[in-house]
């Protein structure tokens, strides 16, 4: 089985060689997407022998990502691994991301830092993305420990099924919810990272709540009727239960009292709301759906 191995790269030329020069040693292929960088990394890439895509501007890891996809399902590849081009990942764990494919036990597999005992992350990324993975796990058909994960390798069938959409970091739960929905069999192998002090760019805060929203936000296009309807359900039950205090105010008192009122309608017309918008987008995706499939 030939392996793809894809790089999301920004201004990594400090990096980008030595990653390389080993993924060669147990890649038949590998494709770089330079996402707009401004040093040497496509430079680099392309004295290498690689397959460079290059991104004109900066489109964010879920572009690059997209793009690698593309690529390699153009190309017809039969397994694509991902693999993040900062030199965290260890090389060698390859082998093991890709066996549960290998073995067509996974139709996708994720190297998992949280599966090891002895992770070493830092307790504030490992929250966030405990919270995260919490979240995605609610629209995920089997639970995984590490959703955020860019270590990751895809068989033939996803690679020609599912396409990404998302430009930022919630590309990683959009694939995961997709593929979920798709019926594809996800699996989970421990992988170390190798975390020098904080290599993060980004503001971890900035960082986490934008892919808590890209994962929400999937998960009410993909679960409308759960996502929805549980809230609806709770704002019908305080509805109902403040319009019961209100008309037992009413008939002790002889007037209606107007907090219990407003927020007996209010909570009743939020439930209401809730209830149509669950319908209507549980119906557009169905059809979306129904449109693809033919």
């Amino acid at each position: 089985m030939k392996i793809t191995v894809g790089l999301p790269a920004y201004n990594e030329e400090k990096n980008i060689a030595k990653i390389i020069v080993e993924l060669k040693k147990v890649a038949d292929q590998i494709i770089v997407c330079d996402d707009g960088s401004t040093d040497s990394t496509s430079i680099i890439a392309e004295s290498l022998g690689t397959t460079v895509i290059k991104h004109h501007k900066n489109l964010g890891y879920g572009g690059a990502i997209r793009s690698i996809f593309l690529k390699a399902r153009e190309i017809n590849s039969e397994v694509l691994v991902t693999i993040d081009a900062d030199g965290q990942h260890k090389i060698e764990d390859i082998r093991n991301v890709i066996k549960p494919i290998v073995d067509g036990q996974a139709d996708i597999s994720i190297g998992s830092r949280f599966l090891d005992k002895h992770d070493n992350a830092p307790k504030y990324r490992k929250l966030g993305i405990n919270i995260i993975t919490k979240v995605t796990n609610s629209s995920l058909s089997e639970k995984i420990t590490d959703s955020q994960s860019g270590f990751r390798a895809y068989n033939h069938k996803v690679l020609q099924e599912l396409t990404p959409s998302d430009s930022g970091m919630g590309i990683s739960t959009e694939i995961l919810i997709k593929s979920s929905n798709l019926g594809f069999k996800i699996a989970e192998v421990p992988t170390e990272i190798q975390y020098e002090g904080d290599t993060s760019s980004q503001n971890p805060i900035f960082h986490g709540t934008d892919v808590l929203l890209s994962t929400l936000k999937y998960i009410s296009i993909e679960r409308p009727l759960r996502f929805y309807g549980i809230p609806s359900f709770i704002f019908f039950a305080i509805g109902l239960m403040f319009t019961f205090f209100a008309v037992q105010y009413y008939a002790e008192i002889g007037r209606l009292n107007t907090n219990l009122t407003l927020i007996a309608g209010g909570t009743l017309l939020i439930g209401v709301i809730l209830v149509v918008t669950a319908i209507l987008l549980y119906s557009l995706v169905s059809v979306v759906r129904e449109g693809k499939s033919k």
